[in-house]
């Protein structure tokens, strides 16, 4: 089947797009107050969109319902650790000591790593890197070229930067049930300057944690897996710090939100009461320029059905909850 759509071709960008219209996966908005530009971010692949190269897109909207674009900001590069025919997953943009910070999780296929793989899946190379641009629109450029910023011989995705009370930067992410078979979300502290980590990982919580029967048993395994995905962290009103994740629900993608005990990063971490099920998931929350709080996330998970879905949410001091 042809899948490419014209509509979302990076050499031909073109205002008039709606969210229906947009082949989108793990969505990212930046609301950018100096233009009353909001920026969408999302994969850009050579199958949906007739790249030579995976890669990320944006999209550009003053009122969250018209679009325009698609704009490549970012393209794998040749010579660098991560194939660029083996995909970008979960980009998103961060504003950060006067620059903006692109994290994107890159693949290499063909290199392998030790240990016992779960579901089916093999282990290699997969975790998040770290680009840089003066500018939303890019050109984002690799700060590390020789490997993702979580161990290598870890297989992890969908890194977001964390600034904790002492203002110090982390990546916090996944670690990919493929090889742990109960994922977990997992954080490391990053250099000033966010081109490498100075710690070794530390554990948050693990998929299993869901109150809910969120497990799989794949045909021919001894033992059920735990997805976790998109995990991003927010402060409430209340000074709650609370983290969105997905995971699954009875087969069903949805997106999830726990809350730090403590009101750290460490945690503990308790799980709280799904947001949105329907197959929807990987969301991330922003703010408008209205000061109303957003959720955007994709539904369902296949591509290239998947689309982006916003939902307004409450602030209600101790989480955030959609609003009814």
């Amino acid at each position: 089947m042809n899948v490419y759509n014209a509509a979302s071709d990076p050499a031909n960008p073109r205002p008039g797009h709606k969210l229906a219209d947009i082949p989108a996966h793990d969505p990212f908005v930046v609301a950018d107050a100096a233009t009353g530009i909001y920026y969408l971010y999302t994969g850009g692949s050579p199958r949906l969109h007739g790249m030579d190269r995976y890669g990320v897109l944006a999209y550009k909207s003053r009122d969250l319902a018209d679009w325009e674009g698609p704009y490549v900001v970012f393209a794998i590069p040749d010579g660098a650790w991560a194939h660029p025919l083996h995909g970008a997953w979960a980009p998103e943009v961060h504003a950060y000591n006067g620059r903006y910070y692109l994290f994107v999780t890159l693949h290499h296929n063909d290199r392998p790593l030790e240990g016992e793989a779960h579901g089916g899946y093999r282990l290699q190379w997969r975790g998040t890197a770290i680009a840089v641009a003066d500018s939303l629109e890019g050109p984002f450029e690799l700060i590390d070229r020789e490997g993702p910023i979580p161990p290598l011989n870890h297989m992890t995705l969908d890194g977001t930067l964390y600034i904790d009370e002492a203002g110090c930067p982390w990546m916090v992410y996944c670690h990919e049930w493929v090889q742990t078979a109960d994922g977990t979300i997992e954080a490391v502290r990053l250099k000033e300057d966010l081109s490498g980590r100075v710690s070794e990982p530390i554990y948050l919580f693990s998929g299993s944690e869901a109150p809910w029967d969120n497990g799989e048993l794949p045909a021919g395994s001894s033992r059920s897996m735990y997805v976790t995905d998109g995990c991003q962290l927010y402060r409430t009103s209340g000074n709650k710090l609370v983290m969105l994740w997905s995971t699954y629900e009875a087969g069903s993608y949805v997106q999830t939100i726990a809350r730090s005990v403590t009101g750290t990063l460490e945690g503990p971490w308790e799980q709280l009461a799904p947001l949105v099920g329907d197959d929807s998931g990987h969301g991330m929350m922003f703010r408008t320029f209205e000061g109303a709080w957003m959720l955007i996330l994709h539904s369902p998970f296949r591509m290239p059905e998947s689309r982006c879905k916003l939902y307004e949410m409450t602030d209600s001091g101790d989480s955030f909850v959609v609003k009814s």
